[in-house]
């Protein structure tokens, strides 16, 4: 039988170090850091000058959160956060041929994911051949003609899956699903699948857009910010300049999450040392440290409190919404006893910061994956908007919704068309636009683009962009399906496991970066991006690339087509030639990208369409903002169980580990660790570093996990957080937030266990 590598994360060999949680965000030490990492990989002078263009006008788009950009801009527009993606791409250290010649695919399988991050920018196009241990060099003709010939050889066109990351820029990601569906499929998995999904059908059925309705001027005008399921200390770094200029214009901040974050109990921006400014800005003005899915019954207790005060909109319910009454009797109905159980709270501070949102005339609600991850994303989301509908907190300045995106341009790849369920209206306008037919059957999206893979029904599985082994859920089983593809290939700046894990056959097509200079036929080229506030806007990369064998992701899109496509339907390299050329196609064929090339060239690009917040007016099929009724979801768990949820820790970025450290928490070394109560822990007669086994439960099927340890935390009890990757071998692929099919990283049931002398590992098939 072939050997099958282990495609779980393994640890860093480092002692776990303990220490005390912080109480401020950024400062100092956040500036060190920014400036450590940049020198570390980069070198001096190119950490400064690579650091002056991240998010200015003339420069890139930082390759890490979508946050928006102020109108004014500093001359430094970058956190922590972003100074470290900016350092990781930029990078001297080469994964080059000789790298490949040195390491066997099973040695680098044994390194960890920080050690793997580490060794630098991908330099050549690579081939990992059937049956080969090594990978081995391979030009970009050879590579181009062995897809375009496994592609054009299908017996079906769904026989192939394409994924696309968030980095992929507006260009790419247009002429990339222009591709796949003159090849004839919407097979289109994306990340989004997996992060927002959730918000996108929760607002999309309630306002008639999937997107936020704030700008970041809204956060100036701000009464009350409601931060929930998120830690933008970590996450989205440059929201706590936002979030502290609210608090400076008033606004009262209030925090919902399992966890404390520092970078909502005190946040000091680093350039106000410049101003001799050396006070931090305390943020929340309260934390309710809700149980792991305990939000839709925080949600109803807000709603309960706005009836009984009486403070709504009367007039905008009336006018412009329905389904009011529906939803106000669902939540009448729903006790205060099962809301106190199964928030964890005390009644009287829910209905204490009830009454604080009742009595606001401009509320904004931000939430990240703490809601979309959830068996009930969807309605916990719904229940949010029902909470905002009430006061009308829509369409108006300082109020309406904000879905903070995690990466970078993942709402802009959804709005240009990377969609495995486009309507038929957006299909008839791409339709149009392109000047071919559109493929109207859905496609697969990421978790049955995973089962599709497990019942031999994907030959090709081609990513542009990411990490889709450590992204995904249940690595075990993604793991078994990729091994049963014909071809993999991947589109690539650094080495990730995703490289290790693969099909029969492998490729790797080294891009450029967002920060290095694109050079076509008509002259050095811009891409563009969209943000979370839907604005979109240039990105042009000023570093010297990392290599002369980089291709540009539209460049190796248009050769792709050019190799497989039977019918070329479009002049695919002429098209690369001069990304004007792309923008006109997207002009023609995207609602509210006319004049394109004219608009995003200027100063800071422009906003799409967002009829709620343009014009309170609702893109619903019958015109209205809609409430929801919702009963509150089953969250008992079995005894001796617990709820884990997954998390980054400080020094990560979606599946890429910059180091060791999650400086926030206090926790160093080791990334197998459990955060786990205290009095949880004392119950069981454990100690902090206690080695243990986690074990998820699901239909009847049990997930083990072991060498994982202990660290006592500030959690509520009955709950446990674990980081990501290493624990999505936990996530059953069949557990997903009903609607959106996304998974629940946020819900996973575990029992813990001590006696490991009966450890059992994952037994592979």
């Amino acid at each position: 039988m072939k050997e099958h590598l282990s495609p779980e994360t393994p640890k860093d060999n480092l002692k776990l170090r303990l220490g005390k949680p912080k109480k401020s965000a950024a400062g100092i030490p956040a500036a060190l850091s920014s400036m450590s990492h940049g020198i570390k990989k980069m070198g001096l002078l190119k950490t400064v000058r690579t650091l002056t263009m991240v998010n200015q006008q003339a420069g890139f788009d930082c390759p890490g959160c979508a946050w928006p950009d102020p109108s004014h801009r500093t001359s430094f527009e970058f956190c922590e956060n972003g100074a470290k993606a900016v350092a990781d791409e930029a990078m001297k250290a080469k994964v080059n041929p000789q790298f490949f010649q040195k390491y066997s695919v099973k040695e680098l399988t044994g390194k960890s994911d920080h050690w793997l991050n580490k060794q630098g920018r991908i330099a050549h196009p690579m081939i990992l051949k059937t049956g080969a241990t090594h990978y081995t060099t391979i030009s970009w003709k050879d590579a181009f003609n062995h897809i375009g010939s496994t592609i054009s050889n299908l017996d079906r066109p769904e026989q192939a899956v394409f994924y696309t990351s968030g980095r992929t820029s507006n260009e790419a990601a247009f002429l990339y699903q222009a591709y796949v569906r003159a090849l004839g499929t919407n097979n289109m998995p994306d990340c989004s699948n997996m992060c927002h999904e959730s918000s996108g059908k929760g607002l999309g059925e309630t306002i008639g857009i999937g997107k936020g309705t704030v700008t970041l001027e809204d956060f100036n005008e701000a009464e009350v910010i409601l931060v929930i399921g998120q830690n933008p200390g970590t996450n989205h770094p440059r929201m706590l300049t936002a979030l502290r200029d609210a608090k400076h214009n008033g606004a009262q901040i209030i925090h919902i999450n399992p966890l404390p974050e520092a970078g909502l109990e005190r946040f000091k921006h680093p350039q106000d040392y410049m101003k001799l400014d050396f006070k931090t800005t305390k943020l929340s003005d309260h934390h309710l440290q809700v149980k792991i899915g305990g939000d839709a019954a925080l949600m109803k207790g807000f709603i309960k409190t706005h009836i009984q005060k009486g403070q709504t909109d009367a007039s905008f319910i009336k006018n412009s919404t329905r389904g009011y009454e529906a939803m106000c009797q669902q939540a009448i109905a729903t006790s205060w006893k099962e809301i106190v159980r199964d928030t964890g709270l005390d009644r009287e501070v829910i209905e204490s910061v009830g009454a604080l949102l009742a009595s606001s005339n401009a509320t904004i609600a931000c939430w990240a994956m703490g809601l979309t991850q959830q068996p009930n994303g969807v309605a916990v989301i719904q229940e949010v908007v029902n909470l905002l509908l009430m006061g009308g907190h829509v369409g108006k300045p300082g109020a309406g919704f904000c879905p903070v995106r995690g990466h970078s341009n993942v709402q802009g790849d959804r709005t240009v068309g990377i969609w495995e369920a486009p309507s038929d209206a957006f299909l008839d306008r791409m339709e149009k636009g392109l000047g071919f037919p559109m493929p109207r059957k859905h496609g697969y999206d990421v978790v049955n683009a995973i089962r599709a893979m497990n019942q031999g029904k994907v030959s090709v599985f081609f990513c542009m962009g990411g990490n889709f082994l450590s992204a995904t859920p249940d690595t075990h089983q993604t793991a078994k399906g990729l091994r049963k593809i014909d071809l993999t290939v991947q589109v690539s700046t650094k080495l990730n496991r995703s490289h290790l894990i693969t099909g029969k056959t492998a490729i790797i097509l080294p891009c450029l970066g967002r920060t290095e200079i694109d050079q076509q036929a008509d002259g050095e080229q811009f891409v563009t991006v969209e943000n979370s506030m839907g604005i979109v806007h240039k990105s042009t990369g000023g570093l010297k690339p990392a290599s002369p064998d980089l291709m540009s992701e539209p460049a190796i899109v248009a050769h792709l087509a050019t190799a497989s496509l039977k019918d070329a339907k479009l002049d695919w390299m002429n098209l690369v030639n001069h990304y004007d050329g792309i923008r006109d196609l997207m002009a023609e064929s995207l609602a509210g990208f006319e004049r394109y090339n004219e608009r995003v060239r200027e100063p800071n690009g422009f906003a799409l369409p967002n009829p709620p917040r343009d014009t309170r007016s609702f893109a619903t099929d019958d015109g209205f903002a809609h409430f929801t009724a919702h009963a509150l979801p089953d969250v008992s768990v079995p005894d001796d169980c617990y709820v884990m949820m997954t998390m980054r820790s400080h020094d990560q970025y979606n599946t890429t580990i910059y180091d060791v450290h999650d400086r926030y928490r206090g926790i160093h070394g080791n990334r197998r660790v459990v955060l786990m109560n205290a009095t949880d822990m004392a119950k069981r007669g454990w100690k902090n570093r206690q080695e243990v086994q986690l074990t998820s439960h699901f239909d009847g099927v049990e997930r083990k996990s072991a060498h994982w340890q202990l660290v006592a935390y500030d959690i509520p009890s009955g709950n446990i957080a674990t980081y990501f990757p290493e624990s999505n071998t936990l996530v059953p692929l069949d557990s997903t937030a009903a609607g959106s099919n996304t998974p629940t990283s946020k819900w996973i049931i575990v029992s813990i266990d001590d006696n490991l002398t009966t450890n059992r590992v994952h037994e592979e098939e």
